[in-house]
Order: structure tokens, then sequence, then C-alpha cells
């Protein structure tokens, strides 16, 4: 079956919805092509459902913006579409004198993005706002929340259709080839289908790089290598005694094992940094090991001493999409449009890991916009 759309996006996750959403609300009749059998089955639906505020970025980098600008539309949205969220709050505590001017550099780094509500606290006043924590200093960020991602995504699905666009699940994307004005798609699934259409955006997540090179015409060196980054969370027996995230300050390899808090109020913790590797067969191996907690138990007892002995339970796992080797400097978002590559209407998304979430709603927008440059 040969069929044309307008604009293609492969990938239904956070993103890709939102990058859906974006083109099918401008006119374009869009369509999301999706291998799995539901929306938001891999990181968009494996991570801390955290709403982050900006403060670690480089900035002027695309991850500090959007952040930011993406902060506050999903906010509104959430609002605006009845999402359930919170905006709890989250303390960066510093839990040594050693720690103390990463909190100082972390304010400068804030500011330097746009944010400017952070509160510098002293060991007393961070006590005063959570009475369990322990603690030589900290920051305030109050604009750090939390959200249901699942009804995130659920919105723009529904934001997607109403503007008369589609999702089409269990479709995988087989092969890719560029041609005069657009791009041909062999899609598997229980009606192999070819697709012709002007708009491509890969927003396949960890497989975007997989994906491109599957696009013949695209040179190889527009697509990164892959990594895969395992981050394994543990969720605490019982209730927690604090009402906002808890983070230590950030580490080289990330953000460090911190304490978030579902909608519910369970706290779990998490994640850490396991490289992985697709198996044989391209899949990747999800499972917690009980076993890695043992070593959660000594960083969360340095900003919370009281957490019992045996209180860490296997969760859940995600994989971030990075494109930078273990040990290198962390790479910002890779947006690669036509002024990159050179084929006019495609756009390559590699890397976007946090904070993707938080970001969509503005990620999507500009990668509509790179998609309909020229054009």
């Amino acid at each position: 079956m040969t069929e044309r759309v307008e604009a293609v996006v492969v990938g239904a996750g956070v993103v890709g919805l939102a990058v859906a959403r974006a083109l099918a609300q401008r006119g374009l009749e869009t369509v999301v092509l999706e291998s799995e059998t539901s929306i938001g089955s891999g990181t968009s639906s494996r991570n801390s459902e955290v709403i982050h505020a900006g403060l670690y970025y480089p900035a002027g980098s695309w991850k500090a913006r959007l952040c930011v600008a993406g902060k506050q539309r999903l906010y509104r949205y959430c609002a605006e579409r009845g999402i359930e969220h919170r905006r709890c709050g989250k303390l960066v505590v510093a839990t040594s004198a050693a720690q103390q001017p990463a909190l100082t550099a972390l304010l400068a780094q804030a500011a330097a993005n746009g944010v400017h509500d952070l509160q510098r606290l002293d060991a007393a006043a961070a006590r005063a706002l959570e009475p369990a924590l322990s603690c030589l200093g900290a920051v305030l960020s109050p604009s750090t929340g939390i959200v249901d991602s699942h009804g995130l995504m659920l919105a723009l699905q529904g934001d997607l259709e109403a503007a008369g666009g589609a999702v089409a699940l269990a479709s995988p994307v087989q092969a890719v080839r560029a041609e005069t004005g657009g791009f041909v798609l062999e899609v598997g699934g229980e009606v192999p289908t070819t697709l012709h259409t002007r708009v491509l955006v890969n927003a396949a997540g960890l497989w975007a790089p997989a994906l491109a090179s599957r696009i013949a015409g695209l040179p190889a060196t527009q697509v990164p290598r892959a990594y895969f980054a395992k981050g394994n969370y543990y969720a605490l027996a019982g209730r927690a005694p604090f009402s906002r995230l808890v983070y230590p300050v950030p580490e080289a390899a990330g953000l460090g094992v911190h304490l978030t808090l579902d909608l519910a109020g369970q706290a779990r913790f998490g994640p850490d940094v396991e490289w992985v590797e697709p198996d044989s067969q391209g899949r990747l191996d999800y499972r917690v090991d009980p076993g890695r907690a043992d070593g959660f138990y000594a960083d969360i007892r340095r900003y919370w001493p009281g957490l019992p002995d045996g209180a860490l339970q296997p969760a859940y796992s995600g994989i971030r999409p990075k494109i930078q080797a273990p040990g290198e400097p962390a790479r910002d978002f890779l947006l690669a449009g036509p002024a990159q590559h050179g084929l006019p209407g495609l756009v390559n998304l590699f890397g976007i890991e946090s904070p993707g979430l938080t970001a969509a709603l503005a990620l999507g927008d500009v990668a509509a916009d790179l998609a309909q440059a020229g054009r």
C-alpha cells in the first residue's frame, strides 16, 4: 500500500508527540509512526517525571534555553489541560565544606540561564523546611516540580488528533530514502506501507542514530554514535519524611543519587549510571539488580542519615540516549536540520535526554521550525 502525507514524525514519546502537535497545529497533515504498541513506552515513561528549573546547563545551550522556556509553557499547559502536576520545589544540598563553592557556582549558572528565583539557605534554614535533612547548606529551587508524564502525553496526542493528525502504533520504519521534494518510508507492521512525505522528523529517542543511519542520502558523518546510560531507581519502603525533592550537588557523571517524589508522595532514589549495550537482537535490559542498591545507602545517608537499613526496593530503570562516550563531557541536544545535512524537510533529534520532558513543548516548536525552514 502506498500513501502520501505532509509530515511524518518517528517516535511517539513526549518529544515526538510535541513535535507532531506543533506541525499539525500549523496545518500540516501529520502522522506519528511508533514501533511499539503504545505511546511513550521508552525513555518518556522511565524517568523521574521532574519538571526541571534549568539550573545546570551551559548558558546559551539548547538544554538551557529549551528547559527554561519549556518549564513555563509546561506549567501553563498542565493547568489548562488538567494534567496532574505539583510545583513541589527542590533542595540542592552540600554535605561537606568542599561542596559549598558548588552551590555558589550553581546560583551563577542558573542566573546566566535566566533562572532568578533560587534561594541560598544555610543549614538551619534548610532543616526548617525539611527537618530530616542533613547538610551544611542548600539552594532552594521553588519552580522545580513533578508531572504525570503519561497524562501529558495523552494530552499531546489529543491535541494532535484534534488538529487532524494521527498516531500509528506497531509501525516500525524499516528504510528511508531521500527523493526530490521529500522522503519515501518503508513502514512495517500488519499492513506494510510505503509512505511519501515532505517533512520527516526523527524523534526516535534511543534509536534516533540507528534510524538516521537508515536514511539513504544522509551523509554518515551526520549520524552520531549512540551510547546507552542505564539509570536504576529504587523505591523507599514506607513514606519519606520529605515534601520536596532533594538533590546532592552535581557530579561529573550526572546529578547524583537524588530523592524524588511521585504525585502520590512515594519516594524513590536514583538514577545511577550503568553503561549498557543492546543484545544481539537489539534489545535493552531494563531489569533492576537489587544488589546495586547497596551502593546507594552511603550516598543517600550523606543528606538523610535516617534512611533505614533494607529500606530500598527495586523500582524501575530508564536508559538515557547519550551521544557521548563514558568519561566524555556531556553534550547538548543535537537538533540537526537542513542547515546541517542539506536535506530539506528532515530534522534529526539526537541525544534528547533530561531535560527533554520539561523542554518538550518548546522543543516541539523549534523542531517544527527547522523542518519547515526553506519550504
